[in-house]
């Protein structure tokens, strides 16, 4: 395969990062088939086309399935509305595509296991896209693990906290509607956290936890894009959660915490994750992505404390393709790494994760916590094969 043609479904706000992440890949990493940006769709034909023209796109469709239907596209991307992910990546597995998919991977556990099946039984490629893995500190977070240097993991405690719907004006749009979202910071945000979680820890067993939505009604949308929307005439009702919190046990032994909200005032994208083992501690947040704190129990007494590492070595994860060390990267630059590891994977035909096994394993563990709200108790995860 001399190159990998790409349909992208949908051209917003991660239209936007996906785009960006298919013209850089190739310009840094060394790809044997790089990507083609041959196709993006959007149902408002005048703004596809502008968005094509404007990030480089070489044609346009508003119907997904003449999308998948053309036989010029390896590979379908699925950057739409969670409502949306299993009937699109679905038929595209059975059109013979591979599939890159947002998270999470669907809106129900029975919908994440059919897209399962149907990407194992085509035979493709598949991945969908936590792009937090792919920052150089919470890979080299990961290396530090399995190396032993925190010792027995204990401990998990995260939070994903963001402040943009604080404003009981600002208006509806899809993220708050439960038929197309699934649900609102949990799905949004936690499971972020959990796919973290389970990457660098473990399997999560057992959950319990709570949610709750602060705001039931607000101004209806006249127009949405990404995290922002004008209003519109009338009121609408939320129909997701505002904020959830749950507690986990892992596999291993070691405990978890999870918080996610979207009512969290002055806090802009505040993911970050705290590990406790026997030997040590790893802290990382979003917001300082460059950094990694390590706290070693073998330092002199003394001479303890948390360490900064500056996560942009040569010998840190991905960042040989970049600048020198202490020029820091961004946002943008997971999702390239996200691009090149899944294109690399399309062309040497290895698997590559998060695949949607682990997208299915994170619906379960999300289901799980719901099921946990409405009966008020402890709910095993179950284990997605």
């Amino acid at each position: 395969m001399a190159s990998i043609n790409v349909g992208l479904v949908g051209y917003k706000f991660m239209g936007k990062a996906h785009s960006n992440a298919y013209m850089t890949a190739p310009k840094f990493f060394d790809m044997p088939a790089p990507p083609v940006m041959k196709a993006v769709c959007g149902r408002d034909a005048a703004a596809v086309k502008e968005f094509a023209d404007t990030f480089g796109w070489e044609s346009t469709e508003t119907d997904w399935r003449q999308l998948i239907a053309r036989n010029d596209i390896d590979m379908i991307d699925v950057g739409s509305p969670g409502d949306t992910h299993a009937a699109i990546a679905i038929a595209a597995a059975e059109a013979g595509k591979h599939v890159f998919c947002e998270k999470p991977l669907a809106n129900s556990l029975a919908d994440a296991k059919e897209m399962l099946a149907a990407v194992r039984k085509a035979g493709v490629r598949h991945m969908v896209n936590f792009n937090y893995r792919r920052c150089p500190a919470v890979s080299l977070a990961k290396q530090m693990i399995e190396a032993g240097e925190i010792g027995e993991v204990r401990q998990f405690r995260a939070v994903y906290l963001q402040d943009w719907l604080v404003d009981p004006l600002f208006p509806m749009n899809w993220r708050m509607r439960k038929e197309i979202a699934g649900s609102g910071a949990h799905g949004d945000l936690n499971a972020h956290l959990i796919d973290l979680a389970r990457f660098l820890v473990g399997e999560v067993t057992d959950v319990v936890g709570m949610m709750k939505t602060f705001i039931t009604e607000r101004p209806e949308e006249g127009a949405s894009t990404g995290l922002s929307a004008t209003a519109g005439e009338g009121m609408g009702q939320v129909t997701v959660d505002d904020s959830a919190l749950f507690l986990a046990r892992f596999a291993g032994g070691a405990l978890g915490s999870f918080e996610a909200t979207r009512l969290a005032p002055g806090r802009k994208n505040y993911n970050r994750f705290e590990i406790s083992g026997s030997k040590g501690s790893l802290v990382w947040m979003f917001e300082d992505m460059n950094e990694l704190q390590y706290y070693s129990c073998d330092d002199a007494d003394g001479r303890q404390g948390f360490r900064k590492i500056l996560a942009t070595e040569g010998s840190h994860p991905y960042v040989a393709a970049w600048w020198p060390p202490g020029h820091i990267l961004g946002y943008e630059h997971s999702f390239v790494h996200a691009i090149h590891d899944f294109c690399q994977a399309v062309s040497s035909g290895d698997d590559c994760r998060p695949d949607f096994r682990d997208g299915a394993q994170c619906v379960a563990v999300l289901d799980a916590v719901e099921k946990s709200v409405e009966t008020k108790a402890w709910q095993s995860v179950e284990t997605v094969e």
